[in-house]
């Protein structure tokens, strides 16, 4: 008996009913040779963590564009807490961590540069169909590894493409929004715990808002530190869950529920769209926007980039020149789209 089959074996002995056995895949795009050492999902978290679009996470906003503090998140960071609080959900209910994790790790590849404000400057000029999941999605199905993708299991990329909807909702009761495995919903619900906790956080960091300003439901209902907010979310799903119909259906209290749903506004109206955050990502967007005219006609420029990016010119020559340019714009870093943005328009002095 190999490694993985040993690990396949001990899933069976402990996992809950629900979960997701990692002997019992759906498949993945390309059949290939079974790892000896690892399980499905274990080899689809390390393709994850050492593809370049994993990497770029580091500098890639979270909230605040390109903050000179230490301490604010990134997409990175955002993303190491989404995994961890995944993580701690699925274990507490006996379900598979690592099909969790990889989902996690994998559910923000394709989002863009600047944030949201990245997301909604693609939507003006390229399609209002565009959304950072289903970028997610395409960075493993088709750009990374040179444009053959990493070939992950399909509960991975349907939890990829699923982690996200919008301003939906936090659990949503849309099948068709949902997830299909379990761990799937979790990370859905880890990444809405964690970017109210730690977006609330920088912003009273950085002096947007106060800790006065909190909406007083959400202090007496889920908590006044990271720390506790964070707790009291995890416990209240994880004890409120329960099985119906032969299925494990995430549930939270109505208070906690309620109390998240308020903080979510709260960010909006008090955070995301106050002057200081969007008045900078005016300006992302101009640079992102001047970034896509350029690369459609500069054909030599638009080469040049996917192949710096390590994604294969065959994808350009099979694919519409405006998806591609598309695919550059998503796949920059913050500090990469600026310093080209400078290179390509600001004068450059003589020596």
């Amino acid at each position: 008996m190999s490694i993985r089959e040993e690990f396949e074996k001990r899933e069976k002995n402990f996992m809950s009913p629900f979960g997701c056995l990692s002997a019992n895949i759906k498949g993945r795009i390309k059949k290939e040779e079974l790892c000896p050492v690892r399980t499905a999902f274990q080899l689809d978290r390390d393709r994850i963590v050492y593809s370049n679009a994993f990497r770029r996470l580091k500098h890639k906003t979270q909230v605040f564009l390109s903050p000179l503090g230490d301490e604010y998140r990134t997409r990175l960071t955002h993303t190491l807490e989404v995994a961890q609080i995944a993580r701690t959900i699925a274990r507490a209910m006996f379900l598979n961590e690592d099909l969790t994790e990889a989902i996690a790790l994998g559910h923000d590849l394709g989002h863009t540069p600047f944030g949201h404000s990245g997301e909604t400057a693609l939507q003006e000029i390229f399609s209002h169909g565009f959304s950072h999941n289903e970028q997610s999605l395409r960075v493993v199905e088709v750009l990374e590894n040179n444009g053959m993708g990493l070939n992950l299991t399909y509960e991975v990329r349907d939890g990829i493409l699923k982690h996200s909807k919008g301003y939906g909702k936090i659990i949503p009761d849309d099948p068709d929004e949902q997830a299909c495995t379990i761990e799937g919903r979790i990370v859905r619900v880890a990444d809405i715990m964690a970017y109210l906790n730690h977006d609330l956080d920088d912003a009273i960091r950085s002096g947007v808002i106060t800790q006065d300003q909190v909406p007083d439901s959400c202090v007496k209902n889920i908590g006044r530190t990271h720390s506790e907010r964070a707790t009291t979310m995890i416990r209240d799903l994880i004890f409120s869950s329960t099985e119906q119909n032969g299925e494990l259906q995430l549930r939270m209290t109505d208070e906690v529920y309620s109390a998240m749903t308020t903080l979510r506004q709260f960010l909006y109206d008090n955070v995301y769209r106050s002057a200081s955050v969007h008045n900078e990502f005016v300006k992302a967007k101009k640079i992102l926007s001047e970034l896509y005219s350029y690369f459609l006609g500069n054909e030599m420029m638009l080469k040049q980039e996917l192949t710096g990016m390590k994604m294969a010119n065959f994808i350009y020559k099979n694919q519409p020149k405006e998806l591609s340019v598309c695919d550059i714009i998503a796949s920059m870093t913050d500090r990469y789209a600026m310093n080209l943005y400078s290179k390509l328009f600001f004068p450059s002095p003589l020596v």
